[in-house]
């Protein structure tokens, strides 16, 4: 049977999204059903993975959060993780977190291929017996 796979990509760093996209994809069987939803931010990603938490079978989480001047990057960065991994563990179904939590720019355009290994944690989980 043919897997559903939901990426949702926040896009607010576009060149950053866009590179973990394509990693992800690279990734990913040819025979996996894929569908690509984009939303703005990092904090919409657990809610629109909620929304389709029936309709696939493995989900993957990209984007990027860049730490500025002010707490919102720990408030963004944490909530979206433990949503996320709630949301995995509650529905039993794979979530790769392919988010960057970086302090800089720099940072986040050496992990750009960070989505790979997203990709790549949830064929493990869904292989397993």
């Amino acid at each position: 049977m043919k897997k559903k796979i939901l990426i949702v990509l926040a896009d607010y760093y576009k060149e950053i999204s866009l590179c973990l996209l394509n990693s992800a994809k690279k990734n990913l069987p040819r025979s996996f059903e894929i569908k690509i939803i984009k939303v703005p931010g990092v904090f919409e990603i657990p809610i629109t993975i909620s929304k389709y938490i029936k309709k696939f079978d493995a989900f993957i989480a990209l984007g990027c959060v860049i730490k500025g001047k002010t707490p919102h990057f720990d408030f963004i960065s944490q909530s979206s993780t433990n949503a996320i991994m709630d949301l995995a563990v509650n529905s039993k179904k794979p979530i790769g977190n392919g988010i960057l939590t970086c302090l800089n720019m720099r940072q986040a355009k050496i992990r750009k291929k960070k989505g790979a290994e997203a990709a790549k944690a949830i064929i493990s989980v869904l292989s397993q017996k």
